[in-house]
């Protein structure tokens, strides 16, 4: 039997996709590169933003359209998001839930033979050490933990990941230590909020990072988004883990809004002053480091003033990075019972938020012009070169290197998104 499968979505996901890979391939079913050679499909699908969730769904109804003869399964957030929805676009379709991948093989199986089978629900099921299937030897993620402890108004993935489940640091800390033997160069700790980390287990999350980092050989660990008001526990442990000369000087905090009131409005369970205060922290301990936001343009009670709150703020942190979402009503979403400002207006602070960013980015990657940089050779450039990382986590691209190596270059010229560079 062969299986084909195409995730979408987060890094978290991306994970996901490879532990099925992992638990068919230890169940003798080939992993293929392609529709045509597969006997099923797998579709590992995301949901966090209405564009996604068009995107899904138009797919998976285009796969039962092209491919009549081909058994389908979906897997991801939409299963536990929106199963009426997903029943009516594939009522043929196999199901795995996000804490069923232990059962792919037996689903696969099944739905081979022709049943339609769809595992559901929540479980305590570990993420760590266990079989995966990866298309990058150099870049290795591990789910750390799931779930989250938040209550945003906006958010559904909550809802398909459940309660916060933290992983063990022993267990993380070996699969680490293997993949890294097996030629790893950068390990990725992810999570739907890794600051939430041990809140459940009693570990600490400065205390995970420290361990991964001190294992041997050559690499670079990244630590993945971390949710502001859970940061403000353990704040100075982190910000000291992070300075491990192999840890990327890196922070993705999200901040969704400049607004107090916004943000109150969201639930996110932290203001602006705080907000601040971390990253101050931060910026002062770990000099030169890479911000990233998040910003949600255009939440319904977001007004003028305090949409201007939100200019003033990027303005004043000058992220490196900034994820912007134009809001939309999400499944189950707590504002989803909220009126939508009208789209026109959206469009307008989507456009002029967009060229701030582009403003802000070039700028800060500008300064870095002329400045030698060791960087960490981590992919092929889709248009030719190399891909690097600097140790603040900015891309770099270079000619004539090898993957997985670490080289010195001089920084020749930079755009909003990435920094150009010769070998030295």
């Amino acid at each position: 039997m062969k299986v084909y499968i195409e995730s979408y979505g987060c890094t978290f996901n991306k994970a996901d996709g490879q532990i099925i890979a992992g638990v068919l391939q230890e169940n003798d079913v080939d992993i293929v590169d392609s529709i045509e050679e597969s006997d099923v499909i797998i579709v590992n699908t995301c949901y966090v933003k209405l564009p996604t969730e068009n995107k899904v769904v138009y797919r998976i109804q285009k796969l039962q359209e092209e491919y009549p003869d081909k058994k389908i399964i979906i897997g991801g957030c939409m299963v536990e998001i929106d199963p009426e929805k997903l029943d009516k676009i594939g009522p043929n379709c196999s199901w795995i839930g996000p804490h069923q991948l232990n059962k792919s093989a037996e689903i696969v199986e099944g739905t081979y033979c022709g049943d339609v089978i769809r595992e559901v629900g929540f479980s305590k099921e570990s993420k760590v050490c266990v079989p995966k299937v990866t298309d990058d030897s150099l870049v290795h993620i591990i789910q750390i933990c799931e779930g989250c402890l938040g209550a945003c108004t906006f958010c559904c993935t909550r809802f398909a990941r459940g309660p916060l489940n933290s992983y063990p640091i022993a267990d993380i800390v070996s699969e680490a230590k293997k993949a890294i033997d097996d030629g790893a160069c950068e390990i990725q700790l992810t999570a739907q909020d890794t600051a939430a980390y041990g809140r459940d287990s009693g570990e600490k999350l400065s205390d995970l990072i420290k361990e991964v980092a001190n294992l041997e050989g050559d690499f670079r660990v990244r630590v993945g988004m971390m949710h502001p008001k859970n940061i403000l526990n353990d704040v100075d442990d982190i910000i000291d883990a992070m300075k491990h000369p192999k840890v990327y000087n890196f922070i993705h905090l999200p901040v969704q809004s400049g607004s107090d009131k916004v943000l109150k409005e969201m639930r996110r369970g932290h203001s602006i002053s705080q907000y601040k205060e971390i990253l101050s922290k931060f910026k002062n301990e770990i000099p030169g480091i890479t911000l990233a936001v998040d910003i949600i343009v255009g939440y319904p009670t977001e007004t003028d003033e305090d949409f201007d709150e939100t200019v003033k703020l990027l303005h004043e942190i000058k992220p490196s990075l900034i994820h912007l979402s134009k809001y939309q009503h999400r499944k189950g979403a707590i504002s989803s019972s909220l009126t939508e400002i009208p789209r026109p207006i959206m469009k307008k602070r989507s456009k002029f938020l967009s060229k701030i960013k582009s403003e802000i980015t070039e700028e800060e990657n500008k300064e870095l012009v002329g400045s030698i940089q060791n960087v960490l050779v981590i992919e092929e450039g889709s248009k030719g070169g190399f891909i690097a990382k600097t140790d603040n986590y900015i891309p770099v691209i270079v000619d004539d290197v090898e993957l997985g190596t670490f080289v010195d270059v001089k920084i020749t010229d930079a755009t909003a998104t990435y920094l150009k560079s010769e070998l030295l």
